[in-house]
């Protein structure tokens, strides 16, 4: 590629409604633009670069056996109803109307289509496993696009499917799929972490997730010190604190004036924090349920959810709240109030705690267990930093991280909703059991100029980089820097090199500039020694800055490669 004659520019200065580092960078390198709130448009050189995400991830899936497809975007919504995952998806779900009224969706996701396809070869044990793939756009309303790449209303994924007559052959293409996943990343050269997830609106029985490790990352990765656990915080396990065992005391009604927060309480009965009980209220399908934690914990929806089997978890509103009791929030307790309990299991090993009365301006102390009814105990509050490890011991740290890939146990979730049966060795008709992984391709490429880019721009390993050589001629105007040149960009072509040659007619300083924000991995000058034959090669990330001659300089760059 000949920038002089090519589609190529770039922005000098930062982009006021990016709102991260690798969206400011990929749109002021010309990568991409946005067309839209979370729609954007890839350019030349940034599509070069989500093609070869895309043809390392295709490599991948195909060494592993998996067979490409292509699915429609557009799909009747009808499908969805039939998994019941149409009013799942709600909102974020594109929707339009044919000419016949018909209504169509812009695919989510595609479990169901692969499902329907899978019919055509699924009819005996006989005819699986196999695992079928494809590369292409998923679209979703999300309510607040942000961060360039990372959450966006369209953008490219590889979802994959696997097929087993059970969970034991599950499990063997579950980790082929896993297996091409690091292999993946680890050629697209991404700092990455593997850890557990929730299954959200896609269900099944398990779900790991592959995270990209960036300050600016939407999850937080919950890490072990001593030994190698991971998990995304909304499920991370939390080994429940002992407490030494007391004697029951008989509860005792304060009178506690305008102390509403957890904080106030310890200030005013001069007590550990630890002593104390909050109770939060909580909608859950429609229902108010009490939830109580240590008074230093924060309650996690997530695993509230989980715990009660329910669709949707929410605050309850002050409305909501008068309905059960006339106490105001900050006073409220498991005591005398016609609602389910649901107990966090620090909670369950507490004694003589104090908590709200249900009574505005009152807390009761020397609270126990046999004092209320429980409904239902369970870890239901977040891990946080400095934490005992469930696994080792160790103490918990936190990173963040931007998802770049999923993997499910899906098991019969969708081929029971979906009638996807095989006749077994004894011919019974069992569920085929299925497996569902994921990659987000721009979202990799976001990662990558996360973690890669410096004070100059971006800087791509050489994998995914647009080009992996830039040819910088100081002056056009000079035959023999340009003669030079253009026999450096017809032998790099032949030895199969992606080379760019930056032929313009602009100041050296415009071009160096250029090709450090783009990130090209290495640069070869043409500038005033080359009638001496010497070129110089820098490298992006400064490892390499030298003189060389120019009989040698592609086989160097061969050597570097």
């Amino acid at each position: 590629m000949k920038l002089s004659n090519s589609f190529f520019y770039t922005i000098r200065d930062d982009i006021k409604d990016e709102d991260s580092k690798s969206g400011n960078l990929l749109v002021r390198s010309g990568m991409i633009k946005k067309e839209a709130s979370g729609v954007y448009m890839f350019m030349p050189m940034g599509l070069r670069v989500k093609r070869k995400i895309e043809n390392i991830i295709r490599d991948e899936m195909n060494k592993a056996g998996a067979n490409e497809v292509l699915m429609p975007a557009l799909i009747p919504s009808e499908i969805f109803h039939m998994s019941h995952r149409y009013d799942s998806f709600g909102s974020d779900m594109f929707k339009l109307n044919d000419r016949n009224d018909r209504e169509f969706c812009l695919g989510p996701t595609h479990e169901e289509l692969f499902v329907i396809a899978a019919k055509e070869k699924i009819k005996s044990y006989r005819d699986m496993p196999f695992n079928i793939y494809q590369i292409q756009d998923k679209f979703r309303d999300e309510a607040r696009p942000r961060f360039g790449l990372i959450r966006t209303r369209e953008f490219t994924m590889k979802d994959a499917y696997s097929f087993d007559t059970n969970d034991e052959t599950g499990e063997i293409s579950y980790q082929k799929m896993v297996t091409a996943y690091k292999n993946s990343f680890d050629r697209m050269g991404i700092d990455y972490r593997i850890v557990r997830a929730d299954t959200g609106v896609m269900g099944g029985d398990l779900s790991e997730e592959f995270q990209a490790v960036t300050d600016i990352g939407e999850d937080v990765l919950v890490m072990c010190d001593s030994c190698d656990f991971g998990s995304n915080i909304e499920v991370a396990p939390v080994k429940a604190e002992e407490f030494d065992r007391e004697d029951k005391k008989k509860k005792e009604l304060i009178e506690t004036p305008s102390v509403k927060s957890i904080e106030d309480v310890v200030k005013f009965l001069n007590i550990d924090i630890k002593k104390t009980v909050k109770t939060l209220v909580y909608n859950v399908d429609g229902e108010i349920i009490f939830a109580l934690v240590k008074g230093d914990r924060d309650l996690n929806d997530t695993k509230l959810r989980k715990l009660l089997n329910a669709q949707s978890v929410e605050m309850a509103t002050e409305e909501e709240l008068k309905k059960v009791t006339d106490a105001s929030f900050g006073f409220l307790g498991p005591i005398g109030v016609d609602v389910k309990i649901v107990i966090d299991n620090e909670v369950a090993n507490m004694s003589n705690f104090v908590c709200g009365a249900n009574k505005t301006g009152y807390h009761y102390i020397n609270v126990n267990l046999n004092d209320f009814d429980v409904y239902m105990k369970g870890d239901i509050v977040n891990i946080r930093e400095g934490d005992t490890c469930p696994h080792c011991g160790g103490k918990i740290y936190f990173k963040k991280g931007i998802e770049i890939g999923n993997t499910f146990k899906l098991g019969t979730k969708y081929s029971k909703a979906l009638n996807l049966n095989y006749l077994d060795e004894e011919n019974q008709l069992k569920s085929v059991y299925m497996g569902c992984y994921g990659i987000g391709v721009a979202r990799c490429m976001a990662a990558l100029a996360e973690q890669k880019a410096d004070e100059h721009g971006l800087v791509w390993p050489i994998s995914v980089a647009p080009f992996t050589v830039c040819i910088t001629v100081i002056n056009i105007k000079d035959e023999i820097q340009n003669k030079i040149a253009l026999e450096l960009y017809d032998e790099f072509n032949k030895q199969g090199i992606d080379v760019l040659l930056d032929d313009r007619d602009e100041r050296a300083g415009v071009k160096f500039k250029d090709a450090e924000l783009i990130g090209i991995p290495y640069r070869v000058t043409v500038g005033k020694k080359a009638s001496e034959g010497i070129l110089e090669i820098k490298s992006r990330d400064g490892k390499i800055d030298s003189e060389i001659s120019k009989d040698k300089i592609v086989e160097e760059i061969k050597n570097y490669l």
